[in-house]
């Protein structure tokens, strides 16, 4: 039985490769070691006989024996670079025992042959020196211990012999008892050899799990694309290596255009399928230098580790989109979706990984908002604007916006009885250092700000408090943003400016977009309606632009629709925007809502417009926005207007 338990582990288990690397980075790092004990042992052992034995045996034989020791400590020296090639582990191994088994009985030879040259205190020398050789061995090849059993046996054994055979009593029993010691320390050593292979085992599992854990990290779990982590990890090594290399990298920033509709119709199970399809699709059009990674939501992108020029990566971009706007068919439900990228490039537009991002990203809002459904490209031009984003967002982050901004009204007329039946409120900023900015910049800068909610206190408490004044059939209609509606404090906050204004509610009209209910649809319908109950009535703006403004009819409680703009320029010239404005008209009509028809600017379009039934006109063909001191000349030219008509 303990013969049994003493057999030895393959020393060199092919089927383990994990194993046997780690057990030759053991030896290439212990066995340089051993070599210099051997041979600090040896030439102890051999000054002892110098004059004594032979010049040959006692001097010679040392130097070749320290010339091998030395070769093969600096062999498994460097072996420590090979330690991860497991083929050439298991041919290193495999010849551990062969060599350890040779030097081994080379030794105990030259030990043998030194015992006729001294006396008895030399020949307890000897014996030490096996022993301290034996276990010294058995040591370092405590990871080998087939090996250390080799040594063993061929070191310890015949010295035992030998000390019998010589009747030497001291020397017999001191090397009797070094070999019980050496076979209990191979016991031992059995031992450790097999909790050196459980620790390499659960290394192996800790490692595996390890991988598992950093796939899940770096891995999206619905597409199975790269996740936003991952991608930014590998946009960071990608621009280090193009900044080392002198080479081009872009990166594209890919958003579903349509994608929310599915979510809403099909439900969300339909939408992660859709999703998946989509990553597939992407993904067959990447190469060994394009990568597809999924961000977040509907928002992809591609990683271009070796970028074409300009216009071909243009083209590749559109190659993306056109996959995109091919029809997906799931679970019998036939999909039609596209998408918008926005492209950046480095070295040209681009210092770092980040800013990178950030030009694609600005590049993608700009493709979706010019170029929906194709590749753009981020260029100088765009680093203009930002400065200049840069510039009027901290001055407007400065401003007294209570002194700097205003409103004015641009009025909607009743064309069937020519009267003004609305003015709707819009907002003017007027910079001491910028001059008379923009509301398509400024409104956008504030929501990016978070000072949208104070600017839209500031606009309606200004709004009301010259709506008040206003005949009692005269409206105010105001816009609201996203943030307005799609929080708790921001409806209520406006519930609290129109109960202190003292104007009747039924007076107002609120204007939202398609695209803030997006931010939170739940909380937008609950504060439509929370105005609702107050009496103030409800306007789609830009009807007709968004993707989903039909559905918005039934889901939202709406009492006006305002047509834009881009369906009624040149109403009468164009056949297909006179067929889309009679259907709305009509769809509204049916609908018991009104209709708003904005932007009319030519007397022909007007025509076109009353000849569809359209009675609610905005533009510039009635008036341009008005300041508050223009506004009861206009309501009384309007007025007398209508009395000359009826007469």
């Amino acid at each position: 039985m303990v013969i049994a338990k003493l057999m030895p582990i393959n020393a060199a288990p092919r089927d383990h490769p994990e194993l046997l690397k780690a057990q030759l980075l053991v030896g290439a790092k212990q066995f340089p070691l051993m070599y210099l004990v051997l041979t600090v042992n040896l030439w102890t052992l051999a000054s002892c006989f110098i004059g004594v034995a032979p010049h040959w045996l006692s001097l010679i034989v040392p130097i070749l024996f320290t010339i091998a020791f030395g070769y093969r400590a600096l062999t498994w020296h460097k072996m420590e670079d090979a330690s991860t090639n497991p083929d050439f582990a298991f041919l290193a191994l495999k010849s551990v025992r062969r060599r350890a088994l040779i030097f081994s009985g080379f030794l105990v030879i030259w030990m043998l042959m030194l015992f006729p040259h001294g006396n008895g205190d030399m020949h307890v020398r000897i014996g030490f020196f096996a022993a301290m050789n034996c276990i010294g061995l058995v040591i370092f090849f405590q990871r080998l211990h087939s090996s250390a059993y080799a040594i063993m046996g061929i070191t310890i054994t015949p010295i035992i012999m030998f000390a019998i055979y010589t009747q030497n009593s001291n020397l017999t029993s001191i090397m009797v008892n070094i070999g019980l010691v050496s076979l209990l320390l191979l016991i031992v050593v059995r031992m450790q050899t097999q909790d050196f292979i459980d620790m390499v085992n659960a290394r192996i599992k800790l490692e595996r799990i390890g991988a598992e854990n950093l796939q899940i990290a770096n891995q999206d779990s619905l597409t199975g694309l790269t996740n936003r982590r991952q991608f930014f990890s590998h946009l960071e090594v990608a621009f280090e290596i193009a900044k080392k290399k002198n080479k081009r990298i872009a990166i594209g920033i890919i958003d579903l255009d349509g994608f929310k509709p599915v979510n809403d119709l099909y439900g969300h199970a339909m939408g992660d399928s859709l999703l998946i399809e989509v990553g597939q699709r992407l993904s067959a059009l990447t190469d060994e230098h394009t990568s597809v990674s999924r961000l977040g939501g509907d928002e992809f992108a591609i990683t271009f580790t070796n970028c074409p020029d300009d216009a071909e990566l243009l083209d590749r971009g559109n190659k993306f989109c056109d996959t995109l706007r091919e029809p997906f068919t799931i679970a019998d439900a036939c999909l039609e979706i596209s998408g918008s990228i926005g492209f950046a490039t480095f070295p040209e537009l681009a210092e770092d990984a980040e800013e990178l991002y950030e030009r694609a990203d600005y590049a993608l809002y700009h493709s979706k908002h010019n170029n929906r459904g194709e590749a753009f490209l981020f260029s100088h031009k765009h680093i203009q604007e930002i400065d200049a984003q840069n510039k009027l967002e901290q001055t407007l982050s400065r401003a007294n916006l209570k002194d700097e901004m205003s409103v004015v009204f641009q009025p909607i007329i009743d064309c069937k009885i020519q009267q003004t039946v609305a003015f709707e409120a819009l907002a003017r900023w007027n910079s001491p250092k910028m001059g008379s900015v923009s509301p398509c910049h400024f409104i956008p800068a504030a929501e990016r700000l978070g000072l949208i909610g104070n600017l839209t206190k500031i606009l309606l408490e200004k709004a009301l408090s010259v709506a008040v004044k206003w005949p009692n059939y005269i409206r105010l209609s105001f816009n609201l943003s996203a943030h307005d509606i799609c929080s708790a404090e921001g409806i209520s906050r406006i519930l609290g400016i129109i109960h202190a204004s003292g104007i009747d509610a039924n007076r107002l009209d609120f204007e939202i977009t398609e695209t803030a209910m997006m931010h939170d649809r739940d909380q937008a319908i609950t504060s439509i309606e929370m105005l609702k109950m107050l009496g103030c009535g409800i306007a789609l703006d830009d009807f007709g632009t968004g993707y989903s403004s039909l559905t918005q009819l039934h889901a939202m409680p709406l009492t006006k629709i305002k047509i834009d703009r881009s369906f009624v320029i040149d109403l009468n010239e164009y056949s297909a925007s006179f067929k889309i404005v009679k259907s709305l008209i009509a769809l509204s009509s049916d609908m018991d809502i009104g209709c708003i028809l904005e932007g009319v600017e030519t007397a022909e379009e007007l025509t076109a417009i009353e000849s569809l039934g359209g009675q609610f006109i905005q533009g510039y063909f009635y008036s341009k926005p008005l300041l508050e001191s223009e506004l009861a000349e206009f309501i009384e030219e309007t007025s007398s207007l209508r009395h000359a008509d009826t007469h």
